[in-house]
């Protein structure tokens, strides 16, 4: 994790979760964050495999040049990962453990960024995590972002977070890992190559 709003969010999620395991959705108080509210998101689960947006900050809407709310998270992703995204964010609920991604973003006109995302389980006042509270940051600057809509993401890597920063997650609490097994790892080079290659065939 490299991104000042992912740390910070992330930080401010272990401060408010205390001992437990995941926090009340009823603890976040957006005023406790105020700088970090336009990159924030809410995800809440719907039904099985339906994982929609709850709240989407606006500059995640400027993003992909539209109001994400209602909308379901995995339409953000390219087709052949909707299934991955969706068993990963109902992963992170079911075992209550946080996850990272790394994504490349692919805009309408064949640019190109790279962002973190990361996804962090919250409960009901039932106990149940049933909603997830995330956080889309690019990893760098780049001045067509909020200006050309992204078209979608594609997966290049994603992995559990270790309860507090400094500390290994151990290993058998990773079941979420095995969605970058395979094919997966390589969708974000496989698909630069495939943009690559159109914008070659247009130039000549």
């Amino acid at each position: 994790m490299r991104v000042q709003t992912t740390i910070e969010i992330f930080d401010y999620w272990n401060r408010i979760r205390g001992a437990a395991d995941a926090p009340l959705k009823s603890q976040v108080e957006p005023s406790a964050v105020p700088h970090l509210l336009q990159s924030l998101f809410i995800l809440e689960a719907r039904g099985v495999g339906d994982i929609g947006f709850r709240l989407a900050g606006t500059r995640i809407c400027d993003f992909f040049g539209r109001d994400l709310r209602g909308e379901r998270f995995s339409s953000l992703w390219a087709h052949g990962q909707h299934a991955d995204i969706e068993r990963t964010a109902m992963g992170v609920m079911d075992h209550a453990l946080p996850a990272l991604f790394n994504a490349t973003g692919y805009s309408t006109v064949g640019h190109q960024a790279t962002f973190e995302i990361i996804m962090m389980p919250l409960r009901s006042s039932d106990g149940a995590c049933d909603r997830l509270l995330g956080a889309i940051a690019p990893t760098a600057a780049a001045s067509w972002l909020e200006i050309v809509p992204l078209e979608f993401l594609a997966l290049d890597r994603s992995r559990l977070l270790p309860e507090k920063f400094g500390k290994a997650a151990p290993a058998d609490q990773r079941p979420i890992n095995e969605i970058v097994a395979g094919k997966t790892i390589g969708f974000g080079q496989v698909m630069r190559r495939m943009v690559s290659q159109l914008l070659s065939a247009e130039a000549r």
